[in-house]
């Protein structure tokens, strides 16, 4: 049986300030999207090695971001828990961000041109007063033409980033119930980055990098003092 090397110093101060660096961007992403409608935070933390070297991971904050009314019919937000399901050249995914419109064959579609699905699959709206209610059912003039698919996942579930407000469902993904449904038409979903937190994180970090860097350093001093001078003849 082969027993693991011990880290040394110099290893260890290195995994730290790689540890820090990962961090860093991490919540500079985060800050970075503090304006994007429907994005959430990755919170970094520390997982330790089998080597006893510590890695950087994240977890997904699944805060709500508050609810701003933009008075556009194809703008919808979700309270709660949920995710609406669009169809991507990657397959489905997950988003919290609302804002939809029509394409050339008046279907609904995001930002990027991705189908918003419904329970029936991609949701064409005919010409006339588009409403929807907190069910996700979508009605013209009165008809109900679709609902909407609106998921979860267990809250173990760990859901990746993909495209910044995208994600990529879990093997655990189930629709919510109508009724447990929340869906406000006219609404956008803000962030939920909280800026300040996001820049004193950093600022955190900064020093903490800093010191690993300074560690680093003066291990480094030592070997060559060790190298060239205790080891040097008599």
């Amino acid at each position: 049986m082969t027993t693991p090397l011990r880290p040394s110093g110099l290893t260890s101060a290195a995994g730290a300030l790689s540890m820090y660096q990962r961090q860093q961007a991490v919540l500079a992403n985060n800050l970075a999207n503090a304006a994007t409608r429907g994005f959430r935070a990755e919170q970094p933390f520390a997982r330790l090695l089998d080597n006893a070297r510590a890695a950087t991971d994240t977890a997904l904050d699944t805060t709500p971001g508050t609810i701003t009314t933009t008075g556009n019919p194809l703008d919808l937000a979700l309270e709660g828990d949920g995710f609406f399901v669009v169809q991507t050249p990657g397959g489905e995914r997950f988003v919290r961000t609302g804002s939809f419109q029509l394409d050339t064959n008046r279907q609904l579609v995001d930002g990027r041109g991705n189908l918003l699905l419904g329970e029936g699959g991609p949701i064409t709206v005919p010409a006339g007063a588009v409403t929807i209610d907190d069910t996700g059912a979508v009605q013209v003039n009165g008809r109900t033409v679709q609902r909407l698919r609106v998921e979860r996942v267990d809250d173990a579930a760990a859901l990746d980033h993909e495209g910044g407000t995208q994600f990529v469902p879990d093997p655990s993904r189930r629709l919510v119930p109508p009724a447990e449904r929340r869906v406000r038409q006219g609404s956008l979903e803000e962030s939920n980055v909280n800026p300040m937190l996001a820049m004193t994180g950093m600022l955190d970090l900064l020093g903490k990098f800093t010191a690993a860097q300074k560690v680093l350093t003066t291990i480094d001093d030592v070997r060559g003092t060790a190298v060239h001078e205790i080891a040097k003849p008599v």
